[in-house]
């Protein structure tokens, strides 16, 4: 694991039956429709630019998951996550670029 906050793609793969963990994507809904992790699990979509007016659509007693191409929209939210006072935010290190070359390469690269 990078840090607490921080989870590669194999930390991520050991957690994903977790029944606590919901999977945040940020992408726009064209990334999230040609690639998504959904099949991991509970998963909701809220692109980057809508996470400030549907903040309420997340839970705050789950642990989270965000993720997004590469890992730097995730961590801009998953920062203001936790400035909202979310406890268990997660940051999918390297993204769903990531999770395609070292767990699934099935997800389309793009």
């Amino acid at each position: 694991m990078l840090d607490q906050s921080q989870l590669t793609p194999s930390d991520v793969n050991q957690l994903k039956d977790d029944e606590n963990i919901l999977f945040l994507d940020v992408r726009t809904p064209e990334e999230n429709e040609y690639a998504n992790l959904s099949h991991l699990g509970e998963h909701i979509h809220i692109p980057i630019d809508n996470i400030q007016e549907k903040l309420s659509e997340i839970p705050q007693n789950r642990k989270i998951v965000v993720y997004c191409h590469h890992g730097v929209r995730s961590l801009h939210v998953q920062h203001f996550l936790f400035q909202n006072e979310f406890k268990d935010i997660f940051n999918l290190s390297g993204g769903i670029d990531a999770w395609s070359n070292e767990i699934d390469p099935n997800i389309p690269k793009y």
